[in-house]
This record gives structure tokens, sequence and C-alpha cells, in this order.
């Protein structure tokens, strides 16, 4: 079965892994702040500014994205019937969705920086 002829299989599969991912991540942050010593922004900064935490958190941004886009997509295709106002709002939707990946990946790279 090619990815072309799936009739839908691509969208679903990002859904649920970016669902697994985003739950996992999640669950991984109420532990480490759960074990934190203390809660401040300098210690968030530095958890942060981990290596493997900092592809992490890159890596959420990347699923919650990816995520909002399928949903937003399938929700705008469903119920925007006239052709161009859908082809406006699905460009728009992954304009924002493509900036708000920027920025995050902007304040990840400069909480790494620093």
């Amino acid at each position: 079965m090619s990815w072309r002829g799936a009739g839908g299989l691509r969208p679903w599969l990002v859904q649920r892994l970016s669902a697994v991912y985003l739950a996992g991540f999640l669950l991984f942050v109420l532990a480490s702040l759960a074990s934190a010593s203390s809660i401040s922004f300098d210690a968030w900064r530095g958890w942060i500014g981990r290596p493997l935490v900092n592809a992490a958190v890159a890596l959420f941004a990347l699923a919650l994205l990816a995520h909002a886009w399928v949903g937003t997509r399938d929700v705008i295709m469903d119920y925007v019937k006239p052709v161009a106002l859908r082809f406006s709002l699905l460009v728009l939707s992954g304009l924002v969705f493509l900036l708000s990946l920027f920025w995050s990946l902007r304040v990840l790279f400069s909480v790494s920086a620093a």
C-alpha cells in the first residue's frame, strides 16, 4: 500500500503518533517538575538549556503543530465549502503554524545558546 493511495492514512498516523509523543512528553515534564528541588525561572532555563531536553521540546513543538495542522485542515476541509475561502483559510492557518514553529525554535535556540 502506498502513502498516496492510503485515503487518509498519513494524516491519521500523524495525528496518532503526535498525540502519543505529546502525552509522553507531558508526563516527562510533570515527572521532572515533581522531582525538582526548586522551581524557579533560573532552574527552568537550566533544564530547558540541556541539549536533550531542548531537542525534546523542539520535537514537542513540531508534534504539536503537526497535530494542530491535521485537525485544523480536516475541520476546514469538512465545513468550509467555497473553494476560494477554503484555500485562503488553509494557506493562512498553514502560515500561522509555520511562523509559530519558527518562533518556538528561535526561542529554544536562544535558551540553549545562553
